[in-house]
């Protein structure tokens, strides 16, 4: 499949944020545990994640341009929406479902430590 062939590439990030904010707070964790998350995978702070969703930028242009991806997210295994991460071959599909993977560990209450793998 090409890059172009996937919506979620063209989608704005600020239209997945809040869905991300939602999940981890129905279970009672905190947008400052899900930009943490964020933060780990691409390197973004809160002033480049702050215009990102100002700018309306696209999840393809988001990756694209992170300042630094996580050179341990390789590290990130397991099943998100029925396909396992590790063997999803496109880089930018790979990349969206880690970030959908840590979050979902994040409702399911794993600890910060274990998500983000502070102990490598």
């Amino acid at each position: 499949m090409s890059a172009s062939s996937h919506r979620i590439y063209s989608m704005p990030f600020a239209k997945v944020y809040p869905l991300y904010i939602h999940k981890a707070q129905r279970k009672n964790r905190t947008q400052a545990e899900v930009d943490t998350i964020i933060a780990w995978l691409t390197g973004y702070d809160a002033d480049g994640l702050k215009r990102v969703i100002e700018e309306g930028i696209i999840f393809e242009a988001f990756f694209a341009h992170a300042p630094s991806l996580n050179p341990h997210a390789h590290l990130v295994t397991g099943v998100i929406c029925g396909i396992r991460v590790e063997t999803i071959e496109e880089p930018l599909m790979r990349n969206i479902r880690i970030l959908d993977k840590l979050i979902d560990e994040l409702a399911r209450g794993k600890t910060m430590e274990k998500i983000v793998r502070r102990n490598l």
